[in-house]
This record gives structure tokens, sequence and C-alpha cells, in this order.
């Protein structure tokens, strides 16, 4: 088995390998003088098992074609397999035709990952699960929410609703209701744009009570920001985010470093620069993804990661 890492995220690729005890694959990325994206393995991997890093975040194209360029390779290098470890899986708001004339971009992408050369990928929180279905090959799909709950639960937080910012949060938010012993409650959100939305009125009960709102991302913060306004003005007390990926696009941080919550848990699947707001905690995945990877090449059971 040998890890390699674009330059997505090398302070993830490299904490996992810290797990796995093996060192971090070497290979060289630099671009032509037009711009273009040159690769060079610098080791052999004929006949591995080869486990490629690389969320798809900001710079997204550049991060994806370095994906794509680098799986090239390792496949014309005679490797036995390649897993496409992507713990942000982009452009996968575009998911349907909800209007005319628009694009799927998340099947592009996954058509595009399984002609590249993978044979399965590995990601975290698809922003939709049928997603899972756009690829022809196999996809190991994990969770954030056993390293969230066991991080909310040695926070040991009192008289709790757990609430979701819009309805297809739902699912999540019952979930982690159920897990913590808490109420559940629902914002009901309506997008009027891509950068905007509207809330409108809060479903359940938060009068009084400390509240923990979970997201699979947070991008410019709009929606979170909204939500926490309404949920005190509805007599709410401490307000927390468990958000898996920070994407933390335009003026996020200054909104959400203006606002009240109380902290924001996001995880390690994008990095994150040093200067962030105060109330920002990451929790690392990188020992989940570790065993996820140990156990594919071992061939065992990935579900059992799912157990709580």
């Amino acid at each position: 088995m040998k890890v390699f890492s674009g330059h997505g995220n090398i302070k993830l690729a490299e904490d996992i390998c810290n797990c796995l005890e093996i060192p971090l694959g070497s290979l060289t990325i630099d671009n032509f003088p037009d711009g273009e994206t040159n690769v060079k393995l610098n080791e052999d991997v004929r006949g591995r098992d080869i486990f490629l890093i690389q969320p798809t975040c900001t710079p997204v194209n550049t991060n994806l074609m370095e994906l794509l360029i680098v799986m090239d390779a390792v496949r014309r290098s005679s490797a036995m397999r390649i897993t496409a470890v992507v713990p942000y899986f982009g452009y996968a708001r575009k998911d349907r035709k909800d209007e005319g004339r628009v694009p799927i971009t998340a099947k592009l992408v996954a058509n595009l990952i399984a002609s590249a050369g993978a044979d399965r990928v590995l990601t975290v929180d698809l922003h939709a699960s049928q997603i899972q279905g756009f690829f022809d090959i196999p996809v190991d799909h994990l969770y954030a929410a056993p390293a969230m709950l066991r991080y909310y639960e040695a926070r040991g937080l009192t008289n709790l609703t757990v609430v979701a910012p819009d309805v297809g949060s739902i699912k999540m938010a019952r979930a982690y209701a159920k897990h913590l012993g808490a109420g559940l409650a629902i914002v009901d959100k309506r997008r009027t744009s891509p950068n905007s939305v509207e809330i409108g009125y809060v479903i359940g009960d938060v009068k009084g009570k400390n509240v923990l709102m979970v997201e699979d991302m947070i991008a410019t913060g709009t929606s979170l920001c909204e939500a926490c306004s309404i949920l005190k003005k509805n007599g709410a007390l401490d307000v927390y985010v468990a958000a898996t990926h920070p994407v933390f696009c335009s003026d996020a941080f200054d909104k959400l470093d203006r606002s009240r919550f109380a902290e924001i848990t996001v995880t390690d699947t994008i990095p994150l620069p040093e200067e962030k707001p105060d109330n920002v905690k990451v929790v690392s995945l990188a020992p989940m993804l570790a065993e996820a990877i140990k156990r594919i090449h071992t061939n065992e059971s990935v579900s059992s990661l799912f157990n709580l």
C-alpha cells in the first residue's frame, strides 16, 4: 500500500499516514509556464494498492485537475488498484436538473474520476447521498457523525435541542438527537438565490434550550447566521454548530465572527487558515479515514465504522 496526496490537504494526508504508520508517498506537482499542471511520481507503484488523498476544495478546479492527472500518472505506472480518497467532494450541489438548460456537474465529476483511473472512491458526507449512484465504481461513503458525537458527548451539554437548519438536514439532526438524548426542531428555510436565503419560522420548542445545529457544510455562513438569529428570537440560549466541511468562502469568517454562536465545530476535510475565529474548533477525521483505508486494503468491512 502507498498513500499519495495532491496539494488539496497535505496536513490531513500526513495525519492519515501517521495513523497508518507509513510514509507519505513522494510525487512532484508543478506547472508549465502556461499554467498547465505537470505531475511526476518519485517512487515505483507497479503492482501497488494506491490511495490518493485530494479534496476538491478551493481552488476547486486546480485541485480537481490535480486529482485527475495524478490518477492518470498512477494508472499508467501499472498500479494494481487506485482508490480516490476525496474527503470533500466538490461540485456536489448540482445533483439534478432543478431548472432548464443546466448541467448535472456531480455526475460529470463522477465520470471524470472513474475515467481517470479510479477503481473505487472513499468520501465523507456527500451533499446528497444519492450521488453515490452517479459512480459506476464502488463508493465508500463515511460520515463525520461518530467523531462529532464523541466530541459533543465529552462537552457534556445539557438541556439540549438538536436543530436541522433546513429540511435536507432533518435525517442527520434526528440521528444526533437520538444519540444525545436531545429534542428535535427544524428551521424553515427557503433559498431565494445561490447566495441568499429566507428564514421563515422554527418548528419545535427551543425556548430556554441550548441548541446544536447540524449541517454537512458551511459555505458563505448566511444560512446559519440567519437561523441563529431566529433561534435566539425564539428564546434559545447558547447556539452550537456541528458541520463536516468548512468551505468558508466569501466573507464567511467575518459573518461567523460577528455571530452569537457559542461554538462552531468542523472537521479537517478541508484545510483551514491559521487566522480563524476563536469559536471555530476542528475535529480530525484522520483516524477514521486511516482505519477505512486499512480496511479497504485488507478487504475488511468498512460499514462497521458507522457504529457509534
